[in-house]
């Protein structure tokens, strides 16, 4: 009886502000440590790291060899066959780091969905659970967010994605984790940049 009225005050407090706030938070933290746990378990870090290295050199490399077309097409003929040659190797690398980055992914994916199921349905029921710092007037409404007295309440499914957001970084950071996030947005852009350029014919 006891556990039973326990588990409904429990119950009561998570279900609505600020208690499901907290809650989410929490969970957002327990869910980024075991990916992070996980993630050095299971994947060689250290590996990934050498060759995104490896991979943003090779995509700087290329944008060294096309400013060399019209100065002297010879060699530029002559690395262009060489960086292609190289680009194909590094395709096959990149698609087994992403099979590796997945093995976290796998173990963790079912159980979330079910527990998120649960947690959006039963306990929360799509409510609001967390007030934005933000006001009504000063954003869009869009999708999750919802307009109540002139403020923003977030519900289940964006503020765990908030808190998500900026935990995982963080715990990456802390725990000193090497995966795709290494490098920032700055390598992300070098090398969305080095991709889009195209060899010229000469």
């Amino acid at each position: 009886m006891i556990f039973l009225i326990f588990n409904i005050d429990f119950l009561d407090l998570i279900s609505t502000p600020p208690g499901s706030m907290i809650f989410v938070l929490l969970l957002a933290l327990t869910t980024a440590l075991i990916s992070t746990i996980l993630t050095k378990w299971l994947v060689d870090t250290e590996e990934l790291a050498r060759k995104q290295k490896q991979i943003k050199a090779h995509q700087e490399e290329k944008e060294k060899i096309i400013e060399l077309a019209e100065v002297d097409p010879e060699r530029y003929s002559k690395l262009r066959k060489k960086w292609e040659r190289k680009d194909a190797m590094f395709k096959k690398s990149q698609q087994g780091m992403a099979m590796q980055r997945l093995k976290p992914t796998c173990i963790t994916f079912l159980p979330m969905i079910i527990i998120f199921s649960v947690l959006n349905t039963v306990v929360f029921g799509g409510s609001p659970v967390a007030l934005s710092a933000m006001h009504a007037n000063d954003v869009p409404l869009i999708g999750d967010f919802i307009e109540a007295r002139n403020t923003i309440w977030i519900n289940f499914t964006a503020w765990y994605f908030l808190c998500s957001l900026g935990l995982n970084t963080l715990i990456q950071r802390l725990l000193k984790l090497q995966t795709q996030a290494s490098g920032g947005m700055g390598q992300m852009m070098g090398a969305t940049k080095a991709k889009s350029l195209e060899f010229p014919d000469v």
